[in-house]
């Protein structure tokens, strides 16, 4: 299996991101679910090139708090 380029694929499932114009993305974790050919259901991950290890966990962890309502945002509550 090659590593494949995932942007088109991203647009075609319809993902957005919430950021404002001129906010400029830096790193990019990825959980993808797939189907194969033989109807098994697998989880794949990406990351940007240039995610390192401690940045991953991070923004893994902060996905779970998000996804579980564990996170306000401050200037959201002003």
């Amino acid at each position: 299996m090659a590593d494949r380029k995932i942007g088109q694929l991203l647009a075609s499932l319809g993902v957005t991101l919430d950021i404002n114009e001129g906010d400029m993305p830096v790193d990019a974790h990825v959980l993808v679910k797939v189907v194969k050919a033989d109807g098994s259901v697998s989880l794949v991950k990406g990351a940007s090139e240039s995610l390192d290890w401690i940045t991953a966990l991070g923004m893994l962890t902060a996905a779970l708090n998000i996804e579980n309502g564990g996170y306000t945002n401050a200037r959201d509550e002003e």
